[in-house]
């Protein structure tokens, strides 16, 4: 037996709209908005008295999802250290294929991305970035060349 898809990514944001309009920003597309709670989602997550706001992100080709979650109870814990570097253990960063790599961070930039070193290239093939983006995630932007 296979996996069928991978369905989505799901991060824990402290402001879920700036987060929602951070990915906007990068050309996601807001899919769906809810609220969850009760036994079923205590259970799932192996949490007490579970509830959240989320908002589902999809990108333009419709394969790819981001969940993002806004945690109210039991309030959301803080990682340690608070930004951590690119080599910390755990869930790395978040990649996305972009068509104008210098355009995309300028708009992020607006909603307080940071590039954490500069666009370098790879080859003749591809510009690459890392930026830091909302609740200190590693969002990283590939510009293919040519």
């Amino acid at each position: 037996m296979t996996i069928q898809r991978m369905d989505n990514v799901a991060i824990v944001v402290d402001d879920l709209d700036a987060a929602v309009a951070f990915f906007t920003d990068l050309g996601m597309e807001l899919e769906d908005t809810g609220a969850i709670e009760g036994l079923w989602a205590d259970r799932t997550v192996g949490l007490d008295g579970v509830r959240s706001d989320i908002a589902m992100m999809r990108t333009p080709d419709g394969h790819s999802k981001l969940e993002l979650t806004k945690y109210h109870t039991p309030a959301a814990s803080g990682a340690e250290p608070e930004n951590p570097p690119p080599n910390t253990l755990g869930l790395h960063r978040v990649m996305f294929a972009v068509d104008d790599i210098d355009d995309t961070i300028a708009r992020l930039r607006a909603h307080g991305a940071e590039l954490l070193g500069e666009v370098a290239q790879y080859e003749t093939i591809f510009r690459l970035c890392y930026l830091r983006g909302p609740a200190g995630i590693i969002v990283a932007l590939a510009e293919q060349i040519g």
